[in-house]
C-alpha cells in the first residue's frame, strides 16, 4: 500500500489516481459530525457555500444547517455553528444535517471523485483505520485541512499520524495524539478562551480519541455528496 500525505491548502493538481482518500478535519468539520452522528443524525450533507445550504434546505426542510466561516466563526443564518460542544446533547432523531465548513468540507468536495472518500477525525480515527483496511486501497491519500499560513495544523497531521502508523502496523500513542490536538496553533486558540467562538469543551471533545466506533465514508446520493456513519461489524 502507498500512502500519500497531502496539505489541503497546498494542493495544486486537479487530477489524482488513489483508491482511497481520507479528508481530515479534526479541529473541527469532522469532529462536528461524528458527534452529530452520535446525537443520532440521519445523514449528513456536505456543500460548499451557504447559497448551496439554502436551496438544499429547501428539499429537506426538517435538516439541521451547520456551518462555519474561515477561522471558526458560525456561519449566518446556520442553526449552529461548527461546534461539537452544542451537538453533544442534541437529540437529533434521524435528521439530516447539512454542513458547510472552510477546509473539511471543501476537502471532500475537491475529491468528490475518488473512488472511496472517507472524512476522518481522531474521534472515530480507529474506526476509519479498520474501514481503510477492509477496502484495501493500494493508494490511499491522507488529506490534512489545517494547516494555513498562521496555523501548524499539527491536529490534522496527529490524525494522519494515526492512519499511516496503524495502516503500516506501527504502534500508536493516543495520550500523545491528544496532547498535539491541544498543543497545536489553533488548539492554543482555544485554550486562550479569548474567542466564544471557539470554547474550549469544543478542544476537549475533539482531543478524545477513538470515542466514537464508526467510521464516516462519504458517497454520491441524490442531492450530492452524502455522508453516513459506518458502525464496525461485531
Amino acid at each position: 500500500m502507498q500512502i500519500f500525505r497531502v496539505a489541503l491548502n497546498r494542493l495544486v493538481q486537479e487530477s489524482h489516481d488513489f483508491d482511497a482518500v481520507v479528508a481530515i478535519d479534526v479541529l473541527r468539520s469532522f469532529s462536528t459530525a461524528a458527534y452529530a452522528f452520535a446525537a443520532g443524525a440521519s445523514e449528513i450533507h456536505p456543500v460548499g457555500t451557504a447559497a448551496e445550504a439554502e436551496l438544499l434546505l429547501d428539499r429537506l426542510p426538517d435538516a439541521l444547517t451547520v456551518g462555519a466561516l474561515p477561522g471558526g466563526r458560525p456561519m449566518p443564518g446556520f442553526d449552529l455553528g461548527n461546534s461539537p460542544s452544542r451537538l453533544h446533547d442534541l437529540k437529533l432523531a434521524g435528521r439530516p444535517v447539512i454542513l458547510s465548513t472552510a477546509a473539511g468540507v471543501q476537502a471532500l468536495l475537491r475529491f468528490r471523485s475518488a473512488p472511496r472518500l472517507f472524512a476522518a477525525s481522531l474521534v472515530c480515527a480507529g474506526a476509519t483505520l479498520r474501514a481503510l483496511r477492509a477496502v484495501a486501497p493500494k493508494r490511499v491519500a491522507l488529506i490534512t485541512t489545517g494547516e494555513w499560513i498562521d496555523r501548524d495544523g499539527d491536529e490534522d497531521i496527529a490524525c494522519a499520524d494515526y492512519l499511516a502508523a496503524g495502516l503500516q502496523d506501527e504502534s500508536i500513542d493516543r495520550e500523545a495524539l491528544a496532547r498535539r490536538v491541544r498543543d497545536s496553533d489553533f488548539g492554543r486558540r482555544f485554550v486562550a478562551g479569548t474567542d466564544p467562538a471557539l470554547p474550549l469543551a469544543d478542544l476537549e471533545l475533539c482531543a478524545l480519541v477513538d470515542r466514537f466506533d464508526f467510521a464516516m465514508p462519504v458517497t454520491r446520493g441524490r442531492y450530492g455528496l452524502v455522508m453516513r456513519p459506518l458502525p464496525e461489524r461485531s
